[in-house]
């Protein structure tokens, strides 16, 4: 019978409250991870708990991770409940109706930085350390096919945060080896999440019933996180079967 690698692992998800998030807990569960769902919203944590079947293995830490002292404070807090986090998903990520060049304010430009890219990064910065020390450690990021291909329908500045956070991913997995810590870069393509709420032009529904759902993307982080600590999954993109290319 194969191992359950996920079984009593300790999983801090960002933007757990919604979407990719919340279909990844609900499968870490499954597998009997320890799950914590983190994202700015209090009500929204909340609600999305009563969701889970988690018999106690899950729980909800509200902050914002683009801040260093919040994402310090959401792994301390997950810590406490979790024992020890084996795997982050860093899944926050969001973009803006006004996103052509002529419409991105500086304000609107650090939001898309702060949300798609500081968060990560301010979570690697609390999570990596107890990682280092245990030397073992699982870090997935939900990036997106904007982080590999320039579509403009993302717009510039989400464009430029998600290959950032490719960068930053890479370089982090390189520098990690040494310490036995594993990373590995999901791209999705469309996927039927709140995101779309922020096109500049509204989705039909039949447009979301084509595209990825959630729970699509989540069996992809499923897959790379039971896989045992020899192996390694650096990248993996994932897309509508419409997509004609990445």
């Amino acid at each position: 019978m194969p191992t359950n690698y996920l079984k009593d692992q300790g999983a801090l998800i960002t933007g757990g409250g919604s979407g990719i998030g919340l279909a990844t807990a609900r499968q870490l569960l499954v597998q009997g991870a320890r799950v914590v769902i983190s994202g700015r919203d209090q009500q929204k944590l909340w609600s999305a708990l009563t969701t889970l079947d988690h018999g106690g293995r899950a729980f909800a830490v509200a902050g914002d991770a683009s801040i260093p002292e919040e994402a310090a404070r959401i792994e301390s807090t997950a810590s406490k409940h979790l024992g020890k986090i084996d795997l982050l998903v860093a899944n926050a990520g969001a973009n803006i109706k006004e996103r052509t060049l002529p419409e991105l304010s500086a304000e609107r430009w650090k939001t898309m930085l702060d949300s798609n890219l500081n968060a990560a990064f301010h979570m690697l910065q609390a999570v990596l350390p107890g990682m280092r020390q245990r030397k073992s450690g699982l870090v997935v990021v939900i990036n997106s096919v904007a982080g590999k291909r320039g579509n403009p329908l993302g717009g510039p500045a989400y464009v430029a945060a998600k290959f950032a956070l490719h960068g930053l991913i890479t370089a982090a997995a390189v520098e990690e080896k040494p310490n036995q810590i594993r990373f590995c870069s999901i791209y999705p393509g469309e996927v039927n999440t709140p995101i779309l709420d922020a096109r500049p032009n509204p989705v039909t529904e039949q447009h979301k019933l084509g595209i990825l759902q959630p729970e699509d993307v989540a069996q992809a982080v499923l897959f790379v996180a039971s896989l045992p600590p020899r192996a390694s999954v650096p990248e993996l993109v994932i897309t509508p079967t419409s997509y004609a290319f990445i």
